[in-house]
């Protein structure tokens, strides 16, 4: 919501019309990020006349402070309504940035993978405010990702699988 969802926006707006259709995975409780979204595409449209979009909710994986043991029930639940999301759309890539909706849903990529279904490449691009440590979702998916983006050079440090580009949202 809110933060997450500017930046992935901004790394949206670099792709060329190649990537499309573009399938929104969001919280059911984020009020904020549909209309981001939907001005977005209003906008891209302007450029990319083919451009389509599809938005999806899914229940939230982990609220703010949630306990991490209540959060595995929450994140089962979610996985719940991801696996047939992700069947059903079958993508080629994945595109996230640390909300915690995005967890269920490379885990759900993952399973398909390993079933011979659809194999999607996971790009994870930690947030630009993870300057010492990453964030849950990042500590999860830095081993399952299989491009692992930080944006601040302590960070690659610290985990040496990651790539460091700078500064990209």
């Amino acid at each position: 919501t809110g933060g997450h969802t500017t930046e992935i926006l901004r790394l949206l707006s670099c792709l060329s019309e190649s990537y499309s259709p573009i399938h929104y995975i969001f919280a059911d409780s984020d009020k904020m990020s549909e209309a981001k979204i939907r001005s977005f595409e209003q906008k891209r449209a302007e450029t990319f006349s083919n451009s389509k979009f599809t938005l999806d909710r899914i229940p939230r994986s982990r609220e703010v402070r949630q306990s991490w043991t209540s959060s595995v029930v929450t994140t089962l639940y979610s996985m719940l309504y991801s696996l047939p999301l992700t069947y059903k759309l079958k993508p080629d890539l994945i595109l996230c940035n640390g909300p915690g909706t995005c967890v269920p849903v490379c885990i759900s990529a993952l399973l398909l993978g390993l079933l011979g279904i659809q194999r999607a490449i996971i790009v994870y691009v930690e947030s630009i405010c993870r300057v010492e440590t990453l964030s849950l979702s990042g500590k999860i998916l830095y081993y399952f990702s299989d491009y692992f983006i930080v944006q601040w050079p302590h960070l690659k440090e610290k985990y040496p699988k990651s790539v460091y580009l700078g500064r990209i949202v």
